[in-house]
């Protein structure tokens, strides 16, 4: 499947969707905590990963890994959530942009966020503060495992998100969770149009299988 396939059938389904598909194969892979700076705000793509660390105990850079970053991936930073200072600005945002990165997922907080909003480009975070981490924190090392709240992440994992958050999948197991998502999907859409047509709710979720749709794969 192509990379351009993949991406739209991930942001068709939903983070929700696939969050009920990862719990079903028994993936931790929900970011909890790491939402959109706007709401509408999506994005789908392999993960550029960056671990930040404090200064003095790292001789990194703050943002010039942005060089490296390909087409399409999406900028994942670990900076153990920390709040009290940004490592991603309105510099990152336009360069990410014109280079046709596909968004950025921060375990900690970005700043100049009417920016991200004016360009339409993805930046998910904790929250947002004034405060640089120039000075506090670099970029220690890039094209390495790190966390997203609890979530280890690969290089290459893939990583998407919405209105309703961000999860993560193992790059080897994408397929079979977007095939799940869709099923999800499309037991719901079979509930809605049964209560449409009359029938119960309870009753509907009883014929689509409603409560098993997370259940966990035995």
């Amino acid at each position: 499947m192509s990379q351009e396939t993949l991406v739209g059938r991930l942001n068709t389904v939903g983070v929700t969707a696939l969050s009920d598909a990862l719990d079903r194969l028994a993936i931790s892979g929900q970011a909890i905590g790491i939402l959109p700076v706007a709401r509408g705000m999506k994005f789908a793509g392999p993960a550029f990963t960056v671990q930040m660390l404090p200064v003095g105990l790292t001789h990194g850079i703050v943002g010039d890994y942005i060089d490296d970053v390909p087409e399409g991936a999406v900028v994942a930073i670990d900076n153990g959530g920390k709040l009290d200072q940004t490592v991603w600005g309105d510099i990152l945002t336009r360069v990410a942009h014109k280079k046709g990165v596909a968004g950025t997922v921060i375990d900690g907080v970005c700043r100049d966020s009417d920016c991200c909003v004016s360009l339409k480009y993805p930046v998910f975070s904790r929250s947002v503060t004034m405060r640089t981490a120039k000075d506090r924190s670099t970029a220690h090392a890039y094209g390495v495992p790190i966390q997203l709240v609890e979530v280890r992440i690969e290089p290459g994992d893939w990583l998407v998100g919405d209105s309703d958050g961000v999860v993560a999948i193992p790059a080897g197991r994408v397929e079979e969770v977007v095939a799940i998502a869709e099923e999800v999907e499309a037991a719901e859409r079979a509930i809605l149009a049964a209560v449409d047509a009359g029938m119960r709710l309870d009753e509907a979720r009883r014929a689509g299988g409603y409560h098993a749709l997370q259940s966990r794969a035995v």
